[in-house]
């Protein structure tokens, strides 16, 4: 019995070590360049991040990328007035918001894609009647060509107009896990309740990854 013991310990810590040890994957385009380390020529690789941006969020105060610097965020692109995906969307990310909420490392930032309707006290009563309060879950609007550029070519999501769609726009309902450094480290399907699990998982995951780093 002291031997079973002893063996299904040894398979817990091997198991936490695997995990622990365990890196999650860099999406977007990447480019190698050349650089000198100690006068030696190394090959190093520059990854896409998410640019520089600013909106008005669900206060009416201006926000932008700084204000994510230094922490991990969900993103997320939705429109109030959305009658399909975005309710069940929004209701698996409260899930994210309660488990983080406080972590001073952990933020949410959700774009609204009807930039006609989403001014700021409509994101504002939106997220009162989601229970979001403070500034950790960030509702945003801007210029459509702003919104939908980055939501194309930064967050690789799809994003359009489209007057058959129910509530005029269409969208994927992705939730966008990006890294310290502004990198996409995961797209988890935001309308189901095990995608929105792993990306919980993969939050610890990218969290103790950025401690080991220290």
């Amino acid at each position: 019995m002291k031997r079973i013991i002893y063996l299904f310990l040894i398979a817990v810590v091997i198991t936490a070590c695997k995990e622990t040890l365990r890196k999650l994957p860099i999406f977007g385009n990447r480019q190698a360049v050349n650089r000198l380390v100690d006068e030696k020529k190394i090959v190093d690789t520059i990854y896409q991040t998410i640019p520089a941006f600013s909106f008005i969020n669900q206060d009416s105060i201006t926000i932008s990328n700084h204000l994510f610097d230094g922490k991990i965020y969900v993103s997320d692109f939705f429109f109030t007035s959305c009658p399909s995906i975005c309710p069940v969307m929004h209701r698996n990310l409260m899930k994210v918001y309660e488990k983080y909420k406080g972590n001073s490392e952990v933020m949410l930032l959700s774009h609204s894609i009807d930039y006609k309707y989403d001014v700021p006290h409509v994101l504002k009563s939106y997220a009162t009647k989601l229970g979001v309060s403070g500034s950790q879950w960030q509702f945003v609007r801007g210029p459509k060509e702003s919104i939908y550029g980055l939501a194309k070519n930064n967050y690789l999501v799809s994003v359009g107009e489209d007057s058959k769609a129910p509530g005029g726009y269409v969208h994927q309902g992705y939730l966008v896990l990006v890294d310290k450094d502004k990198r996409v480290r995961g797209a988890y399907d935001g309308t189901k309740t095990e995608q929105v699990e792993q990306l919980m998982s993969d939050m610890d995951i990218l969290l103790a990854e950025t401690k080991q780093g220290k």
